[in-house]
């Protein structure tokens, strides 16, 4: 629907009035996850395995944070991610298909998350990670070249998860960044690019990583990510779409990394 505030038309969605459900039903999210995992013959099952290994990373984290995470069958999915490496030292998202710097950080996220770092080859994935930036410090998701700064996140994120922050240049990381941040204190996919939630969260996410948070402009940012906040409570990734429960993750991430949570209407 379109609200009309102050002359200006909002997109927005409407709540009902006497919703059916108002509490979060933590169990049913629970064994939601978990039929995912063991219903392989299933059409989304199938039609997401470009994927999954991420897929996997997001149903187990949601696992643990509900202290669901014992109901998941952990030798099985270490014996998946181990069967997602690749020669090259990175890791593709299902087996046979590419090797990338996204799925390469699911991997270890998930190591990381069982504490079994110990069975990962540590100098290939740094390998991989470091053989993919390019001389204006950006990063290519894999060899196909494309760049965006969703991957200088996740070579940041997967090298400090390592403890091998020291095999790449944080100085021209964090130069390429911010060479993507906008007049409105937000970052865009690369230089010139809009300013978007999801790569805002990648952007302020690295600087933070890499101890550079000092180079964002925190109260610009933070006001236009609360700008992103509609009149039902829901947030966009930026302006004049409709709110989506993934740009809720976004959005208050990255204000809670800049010290601005407490400015959105809770």
């Amino acid at each position: 629907s379109i609200i009309i505030i102050m002359g200006t038309p909002v997109k927005d969605v409407q709540l009902p009035d006497n919703p059916a459900i108002k509490s979060l039903l933590l169990d049913k999210h629970a064994s939601y996850v978990e039929a995912f995992e063991k219903n392989k013959d299933d059409y989304d099952y199938c039609m997401t395995e470009f994927l999954r290994i991420s897929g996997i990373y997001w149903g187990l984290t949601a696992m643990d944070l509900m202290g669901q995470l014992h109901r998941m069958n952990k030798d099985e999915v270490l014996e998946f991610v181990q069967s997602c490496r690749h020669p090259s030292g990175g890791f593709s998202p299902a087996p046979n298909h590419d090797p990338h710097l996204l799925y390469t950080l699911s991997a270890v996220q998930i190591l990381v998350l069982y504490d079994k770092l110990e069975i990962l080859d540590v100098d290939s994935v740094v390998k991989f990670v470091t053989e993919l930036q390019r001389p204006d410090g950006s990063f290519t998701g894999d060899k196909w070249g494309e760049v965006d700064t969703r991957f200088s996140f996740c070579a940041v994120a997967t090298l400090a998860l390592l403890n091998r922050l020291d095999a790449v240049n944080i100085d021209i990381i964090v130069k390429f960044i911010l060479s993507c941040m906008n007049f409105d204190g937000g970052f865009g996919v690369t230089p010139g690019s809009e300013s978007h939630a999801g790569q805002i969260y990648c952007c302020v996410g690295a600087l933070a990583i890499t101890g550079r948070l000092y180079e964002v402009k925190a109260d610009q940012l933070g006001w236009w990510l609360c700008e992103r906040q509609l009149p039902s409570g829901g947030l966009n990734g930026r302006p004049e779409k409709l709110p989506d429960v993934c740009y809720s993750w976004w959005v208050l991430a990255s204000l809670s990394i800049i010290g601005r949570i407490h400015w959105i209407d809770k």
